[in-house]
């Protein structure tokens, strides 16, 4: 169930994931010239208006079209999209993410339907044409069914977060948002759910908390500092480290595995996000645009003009009370996980000292034609493939230029795209059944800890006995 959720989430994060510089872009002319912006200018504030209720839905149409059944796909979701954009007056983002894929799964089946029955010389013509007809009729039925349905379900959002809003209710999401973080769901939520949203808001208002409520980097780094004062072991010493690269690098990945390894944690992070959202709400704050990716950086350029101080306070106000929170924890109910990482690391280097891969090459060949195979292609996974995986990525290219190690080369990925050449899969746990179905003939090598993991250097001394020529 969590894979399946997981995946659902991250189909509906890539449609926005790539667009993200579309996003920024927006906001930025948002916050620059809209009335209440820093230099209003009623000349280039044209841009906003038609950038949110056109440029940005089509582009998620396409792209959500083109993950389903390729360029084809995007096209016809473009054309199928420009219906809930026309029968509409509001920003179509849900609808773009539910008409996009759909029209480019149905022209997939009739692609398929027809395979092999067209008669040679005529594939241009129906190719073309049956774009064109079915993309008419799809946004025809998108203006006429969709677009009044998705406008019904908004005005029940609107309802529901008026209502959360105006009795100060805020706060409680953070029991919803802060836990599904840590299943790696952070891109789901805040692309898939909460931007759409704030878009819509910015529309009204100029600026959206929305932006802010799984954004802020206030909990993770509440807890990264106490771990750099009460962790143990190589938690403690990867903290400072987890610090600069979640808090300023905005990858908010890194600080997950932390809360996994002592999962009371997941209170600390609960109750500092409502605590900074209340913050946020009384201080009547908000961004511009989605803080991507969620730094303190990104989150101040993208903030609304008047906004700097209810942010900067909500964020330092999340950060003391997860650390107070998250202190005592550590103290009494942490656990040594110093002693656990050097004992798998010991018992990993013993294994393969002992020529276990051999024993495993009699009970299995597929295993054997892996281990003597050349490695020339890794990937590091994570769930976006642009957070976590990239640093990931780079962390092992300097471990193999360390141990001068030639001729491998080093990607990142979306866990649910691996490439077929890939070899070695190296990934978060949680995410390693993602990782398993996206690439099965891949190895996996499951981590937890993003900065110190011992499985870098294992694969290293791997690498190094089965490259030998």
């Amino acid at each position: 169930m969590k894979e399946k959720v997981q995946k659902f989430g991250r189909f509906l994060s890539g449609m926005v994931m790539p667009n993200i510089g579309a996003f920024i872009a927006w906001g930025l002319l948002t916050a620059f010239f809209i009335e209440t912006g820093w230099f209003p200018n009623e000349k280039l504030a044209q841009f906003v208006t038609p950038m949110s209720q056109i440029m940005l839905p089509l582009l998620i149409a396409y792209t959500g079209g083109e993950v389903v059944a390729g360029k084809r796909g995007g096209v016809i979701g473009v054309i199928a999209t420009m219906g809930v954009i026309v029968g509409s007056d509001i920003p179509m983002f849900i609808g773009a993410m539910i008409v996009g894929p759909l029209a480019a799964w149905l022209i997939k089946k009739f692609d398929k339907l027809i395979s092999g029955h067209i008669k040679p010389g005529f594939e241009m013509l129906i190719n073309n044409f049956s774009l064109g007809i079915f993309g008419a009729i799809f946004a025809i039925i998108a203006m006429l069914g969709i677009a009044p349905l998705v406008s019904g379900l908004n005005n029940v959002f609107s309802a529901g977060v008026g209502f959360l809003v105006a009795h100060g209710l805020l706060p409680v999401t953070s029991i919803i948002i802060e836990p599904a973080k840590v299943l790696f769901l952070n891109n789901a939520i805040n692309h898939g759910i909460l931007s759409p949203m704030g878009i819509q808001q910015v529309e009204e208002t100029g600026k959206s908390i929305f932006f802010l409520l799984e954004a802020n980097p206030g909990p993770g780094l509440g807890i990264l500092l106490a771990y750099c004062f009460m962790g143990k072991g190589s938690a403690k010493s990867s903290a400072p480290g987890a610090v600069i690269i979640h808090f300023f690098g905005g990858i908010h990945e890194i600080y997950f595995p932390y809360i996994l390894m002592n999962p009371l944690l997941i209170i600390a992070v609960i109750v500092s996000g409502a605590s900074g959202i209340l913050i946020f709400n009384l201080f009547d704050v908000g961004l511009t645009a989605p803080a991507s990716p969620g730094s303190i950086i990104a989150i101040m350029m993208m903030a609304e003009r008047h906004s700097y101080l209810g942010i900067a306070l909500g964020v330092l106000v999340s950060a003391v009370i997860a650390f107070v929170i998250s202190v005592p924890i550590l103290k009494f109910m942490g656990k040594d996980t110093s002693l656990e990482d050097a004992q798998k690391k010991k018992d990993e280097m013993k294994r393969a000292a002992k020529g276990l891969a051999a024993e495993a090459k009699e009970e299995k060949a597929e295993e054997s034609v892996k281990a003597e195979s050349r490695i020339r292609k890794i990937a590091f996974a994570c769930d976006a493939g642009m957070g976590s995986s990239a640093m990931g990525a780079s962390v092992l290219r300097k471990k193999l230029a360390a141990a001068k190690i030639e001729g491998i080369e080093v990607i990142h990925t979306p866990v649910s795209s691996i490439p077929a050449d890939v070899q070695i899969v190296v990934t978060h746990k949680e995410l390693g059944e993602r990782a398993a179905h996206s690439n099965p003939n891949a190895e996996r090598i499951l981590i937890t800890n993003f900065l110190a993991a011992p499985e870098y250097d294992i694969l290293i001394a791997d690498i190094q006995k089965r490259n030998q020529t």
